[in-house]
């Protein structure tokens, strides 16, 4: 196991200290975080064999992760995960309006939503680390002052926890999420993700236009490449001539959970490695990604290219476009209540 020196990750951003925090449990599992942008530059789980691999994409350094394209690895997502359509909404009669970084819309937050600050660390335990950051009424376009705080644990079953808090003295919207791209076959491998078999907890999902944007409608999954109600590798329909498919260039897509309330979202098994990867979650929507919107290869850790479906994502988050979209669930937090969500990646090997 060749984790990542830490002295590539002691630095400063916008004059704030950068470290970079080792996590793990009895079992060996290990988690490196890094405060900037409070990412998972490392995880390594165990194979079948005994054998552990990282299976997260990043780099091996903040210089890195400053001044490369952004693509969001292993970082926390605000205030918005996902996109607001022509970044616009309106509170109480009062129309906000946001950066426009991806096409004509909001995406993950904005120009510098949480995954580009400097979150203040406190590691608790050699399992646990505490994360906090303090958004600034008017920061990215959002009203309120937001108080923030992320709780990263590496639980002894292998589940690396993530749990959310967040208040505000303004009426504002809220919806956090993670941004890990895995491969559960380890990363230095160099396979694609096609060949791993995904289910989600999802009848129906949110179809989207040529933007990306949802249309509102609630789809049922039956009959379509969507159908992961039953196990089938993710490669199986993902070149599919299916509309919703190619306004993905794969899939890009928000599913809407039968089961919340920390049933199983998801779950993922690699067959070579026989690792396995369970979703847990109380948020009603998980976005799958597989990795498309990627030109050609680029280097990461140890010189390990990454491509087009070398990775997937499972966010799990309210869904996109709900500030525009009465039918989806509420993402508007009061500044008497508190915003939390969970959610949990339970390692495994089949047996």
């Amino acid at each position: 196991m060749e984790l990542i020196d830490k002295n590539y990750f002691n630095g400063r951003v916008d004059n704030e200290q950068v470290l970079l925090f080792t996590l793990k449990n009895k079992k060996g599992m290990t988690c490196q975080i890094t405060n900037f942008g409070a990412r998972i530059v490392s995880l390594f789980v165990s194979d079948k064999n005994g054998v552990f691999e990282d299976i997260v994409l990043g780099y091996d350094s903040l210089k890195e992760y400053v001044s490369t394209d952004e693509l969001y690895f292993g970082a926390a997502i605000g205030r918005y995960g996902n996109r607001i359509a022509n970044g616009k909404f309106s509170i109480e009669g009062k129309e906000y309006q946001l950066a426009k970084n991806n096409g004509n819309h909001n995406l993950h937050g904005g120009n510098k939503g949480f995954h580009n600050v400097v979150w203040k660390a406190n590691q608790i335990k050699n399992n646990r680390l505490e994360l906090t950051y303090f958004s600034k009424d008017g920061e990215e376009g959002f009203p309120g002052n937001l108080q923030v705080k992320l709780m990263y644990s590496v639980l002894e079953n292998n589940t690396l926890e993530i749990k959310y808090e967040a208040l505000t003295d303004k009426v504002t919207l809220v919806n956090l999420t993670h941004h890990s791209y895995f491969n559960l076959r380890g990363i230095r491998h160099n396979t694609t993700i096609e060949k791993h078999l995904l289910t989600i907890n999802a009848s129906t999902y949110t179809p989207i236009d040529e933007e990306g944007i949802p249309t509102g409608e609630l789809l049922s999954v039956s009959d379509t490449p969507f159908d992961f109600t039953k196990q089938k590798p993710i490669g199986k329909d993902i070149d599919s001539l299916d509309t919703q498919i190619s306004f993905g260039n794969g899939y890009d897509h928000n599913f809407v959970l039968d089961k919340n309330n920390l049933k199983i979202a998801a779950r993922v098994e690699e067959p070579i490695s026989g690792r396995t990867l369970e979703v847990f979650t109380d948020e009603p929507g998980i976005q799958f990604y597989s990795f498309n919107h990627i030109k050609g290869m680029h280097k990461g850790k140890n010189n390990i290219e990454f491509f087009p479906k070398s990775a997937f994502c499972l966010e799990t988050q309210h869904f996109p476009n709900s500030p525009n979209q009465p039918n989806f669930p509420s993402v508007v937090l009061q500044p008497e209540q508190k915003y939390t969500s969970y959610c949990g990646y339970k390692f495994d090997v089949t047996r």
